[in-house]
């Protein structure tokens, strides 16, 4: 853009974010914000107008974790920033690259107890409770500054979300000159001798096992090499489901919360894990949640780009700061394995996929998974609840290729599912979006039905309704504890979805479930697909 300095800075702001290649924000506008979007017609940022701040944050995750561009969101002060909040730990639990742009009250009257419109103690501080990265401005320079800074972590960083908010009086400031997008510097690289090294100890290695998170989305093709020469079992986090195919032999999934799996790492010698935690929610099976007892005795290489992760929670033998691709494909060039591969590898992963839970509801679960897979195309993106049926598909549902499975694990917070698969299939553009949630789980976002409704958006929203919190219920089951609080009374669901607009249908077998969900593929608006355990028998 033209450095005009008759420009406001909420004007400025909008073609900054432009000049850095900003295509979509997120958000809803209000009286502090307006600013904001005085030059959003004239730019060419699509604007999404959300139902709830809490549904423009959740979407600009799904379209972040669909695009692997950042999602940008505008809000409001005090109850804007306060709704947002929920998407925001989302965003930092799971390591997805988020702007959010605020309005605050004037700079000399902030937090002073006057009674200001939208006034809290303390929007920083409140901010500074799920991201680090939380600036205030000024000056128009710190707004340059905020914004440059938040484009160079998401180039060269652990992706997390940065906030930044300006006050009111500041959005409507002469902008002033330097609004460009400044130059991005390159996410660190492994060195050599540390390449070398990581190469040395799995050329050794007679039982090696890789694991990989969602921070190794673009390393497919050197995961897939580096596995087939050694010969590895490749497990994965929730996030990096598809990295390698679930359908390669090779490949064990999403299984880390097995005893199996456990076993296979402690008796592995040296364990390739790269762009994951190894935290508490990739190991925790509903029962255990202690991570710490993951036996790491093999030598543990570490591959991410935040140094934090690399020393903690398990100790690392080779602690390699790089992104991913580049380290992955360094290894991938430098491996010389002279033997064959051992059987190792392959009946390990064998044997951890034939580990299915058992269960009368898991069998149940399972059968309806079979007819979504089975329906879906392969490259469909879905976006998954915290719900029963999703916590069997982490394990269940097979996904053959990287970033399809957009599921909430870190944060773990109900209601992520719709708005993140609105976020993504606006990001996706053809391909095609599903979203996987529960009866309940939809209650907390289900007014983002209007957004996509609006947008008339081909959504295939699968719902399962059990009438109740079932995986509290089972819980309270398990500890001992009399069910309570977990039944409710729903909505009739199918009038809800026609009063957004949507389609509807409550499919009566799994016959009917498959030909709801190809109709829905082609539909020229969301479809609500309510699914019940009725529908298994029917």
């Amino acid at each position: 853009m033209q450095n005009r300095p008759e420009l406001s800075v909420g004007e400025a702001l909008v073609g900054l974010l432009e000049a850095y290649g900003v295509d979509t924000i997120f958000g809803i506008p209000g009286v502090h914000n307006v600013e904001m979007y005085r030059a959003l017609p004239r730019s060419r940022i699509r604007h999404i107008l959300t139902r709830h701040e809490q549904g423009a944050g959740f979407m600009a995750d799904g379209y972040a974790r669909a695009t692997g561009k950042p999602g940008i969101c505008f809000t409001i002060s005090g109850p804007g920033l306060t709704n947002i909040l929920t998407a925001m730990g989302e965003a930092y639990s799971d390591s997805s690259p988020m702007l959010v742009i605020s309005s605050c009250l004037d700079i000399g009257d902030s937090a002073q107890g006057r009674g200001r419109l939208h006034e809290i103690r303390s929007q920083l501080t409140v901010a500074h409770s799920v991201t680090p990265h939380a600036r205030q401005a000024t000056t128009a320079g710190d707004v340059r500054d905020a914004v440059a800074e938040a484009f160079a972590s998401f180039a060269m960083a652990r992706p997390r979300p940065h906030y930044l908010e300006i006050p009111v009086d500041l959005l409507k400031l002469p902008a002033g000159r330097g609004w460009t997008a400044r130059a991005m510097p390159m996410a660190p690289r492994a060195p050599a001798e540390q390449i070398d090294e990581a190469v040395q100890l799995l050329n050794k290695a007679e039982r090696p096992v890789i694991i990989l998170g969602g921070g190794a989305r673009h390393a497919s093709a050197a995961a897939v090499a580096i596995a087939e020469t050694l010969g590895a079992t490749v497990m994965t986090s929730t996030a990096g489901k598809g990295i390698v195919p679930e359908s390669h032999p090779l490949s064990a999934g999403f299984h880390l919360s097995r005893d199996g799996a456990k076993k296979l790492i402690a008796e592995s010698d040296v364990i390739l894990a790269a762009g994951t935690e190894l935290s508490e929610t990739d190991f925790w099976d509903g029962y255990r949640i202690d991570a710490t007892l993951i036996d790491f005795q093999g030598k543990l290489i570490r591959i991410d780009l935040d140094p934090s992760s690399l020393v903690r929670p398990h100790v690392p033998h080779l602690a390699i700061l790089s992104n991913a691709k580049s380290a992955l494909e360094s290894i991938a060039s430098r491996l010389t394995r002279s033997r064959t591969p051992s059987s190792f590898g392959l009946e390990t992963a064998a044997l951890l996929r034939q580990a299915e839970a058992t269960g009368d509801l898991r069998v149940q679960l399972r059968k309806v998974l079979g007819v979504i897979r089975d329906s879906l195309p392969a490259d469909t993106i879905v976006a998954s609840d915290m719900t029963q049926i999703a916590y069997a598909a982490n394990e269940d549902f097979p996904v053959d290729l990287p970033g399809k499975w957009l599921h909430p694990a870190g944060f773990a917070t109900l209601g992520f599912a719709l708005p993140a698969g609105i976020g993504a299939k606006i990001g996706a553009g053809l391909t095609p979006v599903a979203v996987l949630i529960g009866d309940y789980g939809i209650q907390y976002t289900g007014n983002e039905l209007g957004t996509a409704a609006e947008h008339r958006l081909p959504l295939v929203v699968l719902m399962w309704n059990n009438e109740s919190l079932g995986e509290i219920r089972d819980d309270m089951i398990r500890k001992g504890i009399q069910p309570n609080a977990v039944t409710l009374k729903n909505p009739d669901f199918q009038m809800l979805a026609k009063a957004y607009g949507c389609h509807s249908v409550k499919p009566p077998s799994l016959n009917a479930l498959a030909s709801a969900i190809a109709a829905a593929l082609k539909a020229d608006r969301p479809t609500l697909i309510e699914m019940t355990p009725a529908m298994v028998s029917g």
